[in-house]
């Protein structure tokens, strides 16, 4: 039976990307470095523990959760993830896009026999607790689950916002900020009422707009009347706010 399940995982390698399979594979070294080039692309690249910024925990639970569900990260940051599984069951958190999370999910179910081992993951036994070391590169939204089989259809995912660098000029990202007026803010609905000059990356005109917001507790820091500054980006479809500031 380990030789079948070994030849149709080695099958499955030849037209399955190296970053997607690299979980699974036992020559581990090679498959990382070609994996850690995948990563970096889109999440940024494997943390130096010496360079941490801050601590991060996450709570993994048995009702398919992880606490907090959205993590907010400044883009250059080192975050040393601490995981701890609360429940009686094995879980992991691994950082991906949702694409990459959705193919390997799928790959999970056809082959639970397959070993994580790469850096952009921890799988923690019941009760214990792990760390996850990563740097983010590139500010936007990402995402990361939990691949035992049948966590990620359960809902076991979360968000990773990444915004831009503390303490660096957002025009460097040909995003400037544009100032604004708070009209209204609805938690419920997630959005927020601008009046706003020119946005510049967007071509939008001076107007006043609904937009979404990054993260949902941006709306806790605003209330109607606040005159800020903001980047807005626009995110599947939808026009939001990446980041704000008071307006001096």
């Amino acid at each position: 039976m380990k030789r079948t399940i070994i030849a149709s995982v080695l099958a499955v390698a030849l037209v399955v990307p190296a970053g997607v399979l690299a979980h699974g594979d036992k020559h581990h070294d090679k498959q990382e470095d070609r994996a850690d080039v995948g990563h970096e692309g889109a999440l940024g690249r494997p943390g130096d523990p010496g360079k941490v910024t801050r601590n991060v925990e996450v709570e993994m639970s048995d009702a398919m959760r992880f606490n907090p569900e959205s993590i907010r990260v400044k883009r250059g940051e080192t975050i040393r993830f601490i995981v701890k599984n609360t429940g009686k069951l094995q879980h992991e958190m691994v950082l991906g896009t949702i694409m990459e999370l959705k193919e390997h999910a799928e790959l999970m179910r056809k082959f639970p026999e397959m070993e994580h081992a790469d850096p952009n993951q921890v799988s923690v036994e019941p009760g214990k607790t792990g760390e996850l070391i990563w740097q983010f590169t590139n500010a936007g939204t990402f995402d990361f689950a939990c691949l035992v089989p049948g966590h990620f259809e359960a809902g076991m995912v979360g968000k990773v916002h990444v915004g831009r660098a503390a303490g660096t000029d957002p025009a460097d990202s040909g995003q400037a900020m544009t100032e604004g007026l708070v009209k209204k803010v609805d938690k419920t609905a997630g959005k927020v009422t601008l009046s706003h000059e020119p946005i510049a990356n967007l071509g939008m005109p001076k107007m006043t707009m609904i937009f979404r917001v990054i993260d949902p507790e941006m709306l806790n820091r605003l209330k109607e009347g606040d005159r800020i500054r903001f980047v807005a980006d626009k995110v599947n479809g939808a026009f939001t706010v990446m980041e704000f500031e008071p307006a001096e």
